[in-house]
């Protein structure tokens, strides 16, 4: 088949496109720029922004599926900053598909469009845990919007399905480890809380595995079509635990001390109102959301991605580890 990619430059969208072009699929990327590893494998690229309709509506030309990968994501920017990548991105892959008749969406969504301030998930699914209120995130709030927009456009004509992957994580990772790399040598890295709450995380490859299971399974009358799930590796650890694994097999040192939320938190919404005040680069090191949700127990239950449309995670979090490492020292 012929599946458009987008973001497929990112770590998850790299991972994507590889594993199509492995299936024998041709692959197209739309990405903002262009990516040697994309070039390297045969990818068509396209260079273009998601809030540019009338490119993504071109781009959707004469293939079989979409795999919805791209967005704005970070701690910090401005709410129409975001709302013109997540939500009227979104809408645009939508009228795409509608226009040039493609049959199969698959979204990447994330669990942060059911954050509540510090209430718990332990073993939750798309069906017992409501989305979230009160979101102090412009990312939780408009991936929120677009994951309802996508999931109320499965019909007979598209067949939408959306995949929440919970910290994803490997070889490979140019955001999340990198800055978690950077603050422990720097000493800046603290743990929010005491580190028992547990967390769910995905390993690189299952994330993509994921997607390519409810991609094989999606049709207008398939179980997963028209509804969201919950993704990881099904290994809820403790927070400090999930941190200094990654640590150790980035060669960085562990962290130990830690802060308290109420402390963390007061520091997010400092932080927050002089990044918003003034001319500062970057994002802030603390924000009230980051802080909840590093404080707060969230693990889900794979069930239903398994029953409706057959996902396992093949690579266990310490094989995981074990190849972060090896990557890390090849460096």
């Amino acid at each position: 088949m012929k599946i458009l990619v987008t973001g497929g430059g990112g770590f998850l969208g790299q991972a994507l496109c590889r594993g199509l072009v492995e299936r024998g699929h041709q692959v197209v990327s739309f990405n903002r720029g262009r990516y040697a590893p994309l070039e390297a494998i045969g990818v068509q690229q396209l260079q273009g922004d998601l809030a540019d309709r009338k490119a993504v509506i071109a781009a959707c030309e004469g293939v079989d599926a979409v795999f919805h990968n791209a967005a704005k994501a970070g701690a910090w920017g401005s709410y129409d900053s975001y709302h013109r990548a997540n939500v009227m991105g979104t809408g645009n892959v939508l009228a795409g598909c509608r226009e040039h008749f493609v049959p199969r969406l698959v979204y990447t969504s994330t669990p942060s469009v059911t954050h509540r301030a510090t209430q718990p998930v332990q073993g939750g699914t798309a069906d017992t845990v409501p989305y979230g209120e009160d979101l102090k995130a412009p990312y939780a709030s408009t991936k929120l919007i677009a994951e309802k927009i996508v999931l109320a456009a499965n019909d007979d004509a598209l067949s939408t399905v959306a995949l929440r992957p919970r910290l994803i994580w490997g070889p490979g990772d140019n955001q999340l480890l990198p800055r978690l790399v950077e603050r422990a040598k720097a000493g800046r890295l603290r743990i929010v809380g005491d580190g028992n709450n547990l967390i769910d995380t995905t390993y690189i490859d299952n994330a993509a595995q994921a997607h390519f299971d409810a991609f094989e399974h999606l049709a207008p009358d398939a179980a997963c079509a028209g509804r969201a799930y919950f993704i990881s590796n099904g290994e809820p650890k403790p927070v400090r635990e999930v941190l200094n694994g990654l640590l150790r097999a980035a060669g960085a040192p562990e962290v130990s001390k830690t802060i308290p939320f109420r402390a963390a938190y007061a520091i997010g919404a400092i932080c927050e109102g002089l990044w918003s005040a003034l001319p500062l680069n970057g994002e802030p090191p603390m924000t009230r959301f980051l802080a909840e949700q590093l404080s707060t127990t969230h693990w889900y239950d794979m069930t239903p991605a398994t029953s409706d449309f057959g996902y396992a995670p093949r690579v266990t979090i310490a094989e995981g580890l074990e190849r972060l490492a090896a990557a890390s020292r090849r460096k």
